[in-house]
């Protein structure tokens, strides 16, 4: 991305009124986090050409990026109202819906969608999600008709197979559903080219450089910084969005969910001993803070709910002495079992594509946490979600009290939060919390030929 962006730049001192290099600039700032400026570099665009639907429609990319659902809607039926049969924008109007927990709304998107593009797997993906299905539901029958078709590409394959498998679990054959999990998931791991070596090698650097960042942490003695920032991590699919969707129900919280500032800013650092100084370390402490100053809307505490900025716990301990970092824990099998049925959008959790590579990270993750115990137990609130779901208020009252907040009753009611949520749990935080979900796992142990066996029991 960085190089796209790089040369659509010098390129466009060539061809400054060319719409597809725009574009293609506009594009690579917003898959590198630089939303303010692919938006201008849209506008631009506009101002050259106005009636060009890619521009409207990458603009909405970007506004949703940004988590302005609504904006993008808006950006998406500009596209529309030039290309009538653009497949893609009715898809992304329905992301962005779903986003906004409006599943009716999204599943009418989604099916103008597919009703362009018959074979538009991601969109019928995306409808399995949110719609429940009969035996003789007709997206039912047509995905069945699809995934049968010989010129399939893989990744098309992919997404039909995770779409399969939820609609043979709402018909209740789990034995159709696992066989059409597996096979989604072994093509996924597949086109990501992933082996769990990549992740052993990364964790094994994160443990030999934390002495050294412990070494270089940050003595700051004012605590008035404004955003304060909250690291809400643990592993993908443990709770973090319900934990998240409770902390910015407070008035004085912003929630920025998923960011992936400590990764970009901070990898190198926290993985190599080289490059730790205090100067580094206060130098990603600020770009840090003012990628979050920009999100925070004036809010004087913002949520960062990256699950895996657990690998980099030393790191924000030693530059943010005052950041308060809620760990969220899961029933083992349950949060590896979710990880293995979800097809994610991001290309960083290959691990999640094969049972056994799910429960070695897993392994990683636990090895790791208790690592981190070890040297920051004073700085890392440990919550654990089955406890949550049965005694709610309990539990609610004493994290609110822990972030030094006054207490406000709309933390009891996350459900009714109408922040714009863009993780896979988007569905059940629309719910009230309930109990029970972390035993849903068990109707597939049938399946699992003791996958999960070697994992914690708690």
């Amino acid at each position: 991305h960085q190089q796209a962006l790089t040369q659509a730049s010098q390129l466009l001192k060539q061809y400054p009124s060319s719409i597809i290099l725009h574009n293609i600039l506009g594009a690579a700032n917003t898959a590198l986090g630089k939303l303010e400026e692919s938006i201008e570099v849209y506008n631009k665009a506009l101002s050259i050409k106005s009636d060009n639907a890619d521009t409207y429609y990458n603009m909405g990319n970007s506004l949703k990026a940004q988590g302005k659902p609504q904006e993008a809607i808006e950006a998406y039926n500009k596209a529309l109202s030039i290309k009538p049969d653009f497949a893609d924008g009715y898809y992304n109007i329905g992301n962005a819906l779903q986003e906004q927990g409006k599943p009716d709304e999204a599943i009418e998107a989604y099916n103008k969608a597919i009703t362009i593009k018959p074979d538009y797997a991601e969109a019928h993906r995306n409808l399995s999600l949110i719609k429940k299905y009969n035996p003789d539901d007709k997206r039912f029958l047509q995905v069945k008709g699809l995934y049968k078709k010989e010129d399939l590409s893989e990744d098309q394959k992919c997404n039909l197979g995770f779409a399969l498998a939820k609609m043979y679990e709402d018909i209740s054959k789990l034995d159709e559903a696992f066989a059409h999990l597996s096979e989604g998931n072994a093509l996924r791991k597949k086109l990501l080219k992933y082996s769990i070596k990549q992740d052993r090698e990364l964790f094994t650097k994160l443990r030999n450089t934390q002495p050294h960042l412990q070494k270089s942490s940050l003595e700051i003695k004012e605590y008035s910084i404004e955003p304060k920032p909250v690291f809400i991590l643990g592993m993908p699919r443990s709770g973090t969005t319900l934990v998240e969707q409770i902390i910015s129900s407070h008035s004085e919280v912003l929630g920025a969910g998923e960011l992936s500032h400590a990764f970009q800013l901070g990898l190198n650092l926290a993985s190599d001993p080289k490059c730790i100084n205090a100067a580094a370390v206060s130098e990603f402490r600020q770009k840090y803070l003012s990628e979050l100053s920009e999100l925070s809307n004036g809010e004087s505490i913002v949520t960062d709910k990256m699950p895996q900025n657990f690998r980099f716990i030393p790191l924000i301990c030693a530059a943010f002495p005052e950041a308060k970092i809620i760990h969220v824990q899961r029933n083992a099998a349950a949060t590896c079992w979710s990880n293995y049925k979800q097809y994610f959008v991001s290309r960083d959790l290959g691990y999640s594509y094969s049972l056994k590579d799910v429960v070695s990270y897993y392994e990683l993750y636990n090895d790791l946490m208790k690592l981190w115990q070890k040297y920051y137990s004073d700085r890392i609130y440990n919550l654990n979600y089955e406890k949550l779901t049965t005694d709610q208020e309990s539990q609610t009252r004493k994290l609110i009290e822990h972030l030094e907040l006054s207490w406000e009753e709309a933390c009891l009611s996350p459900h009714k939060n109408k922040r714009s949520v863009r993780t896979a749990s988007q569905q059940q935080v629309r719910q009230k919390v309930y109990q029970g979900s972390s035993e849903g796992w068990r109707k597939y142990e049938p399946y699992l030929n003791g996958a999960f066996d070697s994992l914690p029991s708690w």
